[in-house]
């Protein structure tokens, strides 16, 4: 008895130690994650209950919530993000197809022409939409020259514009879960389907849709999270007539020096952010998500 409680006690030593080793060797991550994220969020909470006066004030939510202008840019950045994300899925989910059924040196080739804006920047993805998208740009050049309209149109400096650059932008980032969760299909399940008496158009609604559902489901989340905070395209491509939040946060910090404001509207869409993947979260499994499994 006393030999077995001795053991006992040697293993939950040993138990400890490994622990204490494991937090020894992720302390730096732990320590960089602080640092880098913690930190700056709790700062960026503190400022936003400062008033102008420097004391504890909640005027700075007060004001967004008594100013209409705030709420209009709010359901633009969300009207934005959701045509943006849903371009995105009609535009991407059929490509992403295509693209899983070819061969796998044709596929990997269109991957490569998937993946090539990656290899450009940002800022300059965005300038070279304005220059094919304003009023004598190779659109409307092309467009006049082939017969579709007489004069040069606004495409740019408007929602239009917007949209454009951003739903090129994001593509990637739904394709490419899509993609990886077709690629992860067994084709039998499409052959048995077949076999029981399935068209090929029911078997695609009943057995090879809603296994790619999870990579639709956390491709379509990444790109409208990714777009609730983009400033660049709709900056460039908007003119000034497409305000989102970031373009606010920007210009409270820029021309108010506020950062009172900027530090609560920032809160504001983090937590919105959060409450979005809370809520996607209990539609699908976490796991689901990120990984794009089934």
């Amino acid at each position: 008895m006393t030999a077995a409680r001795t053991n006992e006690a040697g293993l939950r030593a040993d138990e400890r130690l490994e622990r204490l080793k494991l937090f020894g060797l992720s302390s730096p991550a732990i320590l960089l994650i602080l640092v880098v994220l913690v930190l700056p969020v709790g700062w960026l909470f503190y400022v936003s209950f400062v008033g102008a006066d420097g004391q504890f004030s909640l005027e700075n939510y007060e004001r967004m919530i008594a100013s209409k202008s705030y709420a209009r840019i709010f359901m633009t950045t969300f009207k934005v993000s959701f045509l943006t994300t849903a371009l995105c899925v009609l535009i991407g989910y059929p490509l992403a197809y295509f693209m899983s059924q070819m061969p796998e040196r044709i596929a990997n080739l269109c991957m490569i022409t998937v993946l090539l804006p990656f290899w450009t920047s940002l800022l300059v993805r965005t300038y070279a939409w304005l220059v094919l998208l304003q009023k004598r740009g190779l659109v409307n050049d092309w467009a006049i020259s082939l017969g579709l309209w007489d004069e040069p149109i606004k495409i740019v400096h408007n929602l239009n514009g917007t949209l454009i650059g951003m739903v090129h932008i994001m593509l990637p980032f739904l394709i490419l879960p899509v993609y990886g969760s077709m690629k992860a299909i067994d084709r039998d399940f499409m052959k048995a389907a077949s076999n029981l008496g399935a068209t090929p158009r029911h078997a695609f609604w009943s057995v090879f849709f809603p296994l790619t559902t999870p990579g639709l489901f956390a491709g379509a989340l990444m790109v409208f999270i990714l777009c609730l905070g983009f400033f660049v395209t709709p900056a460039v491509l908007g003119g000034g007539k497409v305000i989102m939040v970031s373009m606010k946060i920007v210009s409270n910090i820029e021309l108010f020096v506020n950062w009172g404001a900027a530090s609560a509207l920032g809160v504001v869409l983090l937590v919105l952010t959060f409450l979005i993947l809370w809520i996607a979260s209990r539609f699908l499994k976490l796991e689901s998500i990120t990984a794009g499994g089934h």
